[in-house]
């Protein structure tokens, strides 16, 4: 199957194209893609497929250790962790119900500057607290020519992206909410993670809090 061309540097705001900030080879954020009012639109749409596919805690393969972060998906597959390791699944492990379709913005969002097939998940991960992702590589997909698409709501993060080696060098970026971020090409495989949230940098979501929605094509077909 040919490559897809991973990326479009640019995004459409009312019409007009605006350039992506290039953070590193591969790297781009568009600053406030979603202004206040698209992400208050954005956020009720997530929080009543939340009501159907309710956050769960997922927990490390092998040692059973919770992750800090609560999660749920969108779309016809999601991530999940758990004992027996990684993987994309049909149905929520709790509800054992299909997952919610991914709302129309994010779908747009993607088809406007993703120049690959539909998106097929969108993980949902909620911080608060002392919620963090430590390092680590997006592996699980066999779409690799696909770019990673995540969305920021909510208080801001530290977000810090490296290559890919675990212990190579990195440089970290704050997002904010309505930020858009894209990785792929040369830096599809890159480690990256959440060193921490601010509590209280916004009012977006009630009860405080950072929710990143991440969007990703999974099979190669």
């Amino acid at each position: 199957m040919p490559a897809f061309s991973w990326c479009r540097p640019a995004a459409r705001f009312n019409g007009d194209v605006v350039s992506g900030i290039a953070v590193a080879p591969g790297v781009t954020l568009w600053r406030e893609y979603f202004s206040r009012t698209e992400q208050q639109a954005l956020l009720d749409e997530v929080m009543a497929r939340i009501a159907v596919a309710p956050f769960y805690r997922p927990v490390m393969p092998g040692s059973g250790k919770p992750f800090s972060v609560e999660e749920s998906n969108f779309g016809p597959l999601g991530w999940m962790s758990d004992k027996n390791g990684y993987r994309y699944q049909p149905t929520h492990p709790l509800t054992h119900e299909p997952w919610p379709g991914i709302p129309a913005p994010l779908m747009d969002l993607w088809r406007k500057i993703a120049d690959a097939p539909d998106a097929q998940c969108c993980l949902v991960n909620l911080y608060r607290g002392p919620a963090r992702m430590g390092l680590h590589q997006d592996k699980d997909e066999k779409a690799m020519d696909a770019p990673v698409v995540s969305v920021s709501l909510g208080d801001d993060a530290l977000f810090r992206i490296g290559g890919e080696t675990r212990r190579g060098p990195t440089r970290s970026v704050t997002l904010s909410s309505g930020d858009v971020m894209m990785f792929g090409g040369p830096a599809r495989l890159a480690y990256h993670g959440i060193d921490r949230i601010k509590p209280g940098s916004s009012a977006l979501i009630s009860g405080g809090g950072r929710i990143n929605l991440t969007l990703r094509r999974v099979t190669s077909t």
